[in-house]
């Protein structure tokens, strides 16, 4: 039973991690995986030298902090209220309505920004319109650029992101919340005093996880909201392989951005771990 799971990570996951020795390489095509020539560490020196590097960290890091600040918390808040809906059509009916955006494809996601912020019939600007101010352009702003990231990432994720919580809530003993009640505790005592610890190993888990993703701030969002005048705040490292690595063909140039991001994310995920076990969490190994 093993064997299939087995083979998906040992043919999709393993095997395919030779191919960043080509960040390594000068790699061509038609001399193949072995005849291209070896240039060590030549494109990670490009990389660091580019005057776009020290932008697209910025860039990246500010948006990944974010979505730890603003995101990450969502779906605990979503859980525990979900948690406290004792009607079960209710709770399962808003669960299946916080559900669906995740199955909504990022170009649809944006396409409907778009509609609703556009200068040209957009909703949100004809409301400012009609309330006598000037309309605002959303979608070409530096300023707006990042908190509309976030919100499409929250409307689109935050629901999905449940799941786990709730079912870590779901093996909360009832006697406790029980107990809690006979000792006159009130909800709010309840949920800081059993709850919130019975999901806390939960919590930190999936932060170490978060972050050993930190720096994937998710290329087809951010592509697809990019245009020339957010490109200073909207330019990341995912977007940045695509145009300069992909789309010109510098294969090994792009493979070098992308192994430089996955060291980072071992970085934050060994220190994470290390301070989650210090504090007396378990943590991911």
């Amino acid at each position: 039973m093993v064997t299939p799971g087995l083979l998906y990570f040992l043919l999709f996951k393993y095997v395919p991690m030779w191919g960043v020795l080509i960040a390594f390489k000068d790699y061509l095509p038609f001399r193949g995986f072995w005849g291209s020539k070896w240039v060590g560490f030549k494109h990670f020196i490009r990389f660091f030298n580019d005057p776009w590097f020290w932008l697209l960290f910025k860039n990246t890091f500010i948006l990944a902090f974010y979505n730890i600040v603003f995101f990450f918390p969502i779906p605990i808040l979503l859980a525990l209220m979900l948690n406290e809906i004792k009607f079960d059509r209710f709770k399962r009916a808003l669960q299946t309505a916080i559900y669906i955006p995740h199955f909504v494809s990022w170009v649809v996601v944006v396409g409907i920004i778009y509609m609703f912020f556009t200068t040209e019939g957009g909703l949100v600007n004809e409301w400012v319109a009609a309330a006598g101010g000037a309309k605002i352009n959303f979608l070409l702003s530096n300023d707006w650029f990042r908190p509309l990231i976030i919100l499409e990432v929250i409307w689109k994720e935050g629901g999905w992101g449940t799941i786990i919580f709730l079912a870590a809530l779901a093996g909360v003993d009832p006697t406790l919340y029980e107990a809690a009640k006979i000792d006159g505790a009130s909800r709010i005592r309840q949920l800081w005093h059993i709850t919130l610890p019975a999901i806390r190993s939960t919590i930190v888990i999936l932060l170490i996880l978060r972050l050993g993703s930190f720096l994937d701030s998710g290329f087809e969002q951010i592509f697809l909201m990019l245009n020339p005048m957010n490109r200073q705040v909207g330019e990341v490292f995912d977007t940045y392989v695509f145009s300069n690595g992909i789309q010109q063909g510098q294969f090994s140039f792009s493979t070098a951005v992308g192994l430089f991001k996955s060291v980072i994310g071992l970085i934050l995920v060994g220190a994470s771990n290390y301070l989650a076990k210090k504090f007396g969490e378990e943590g991911v190994y």
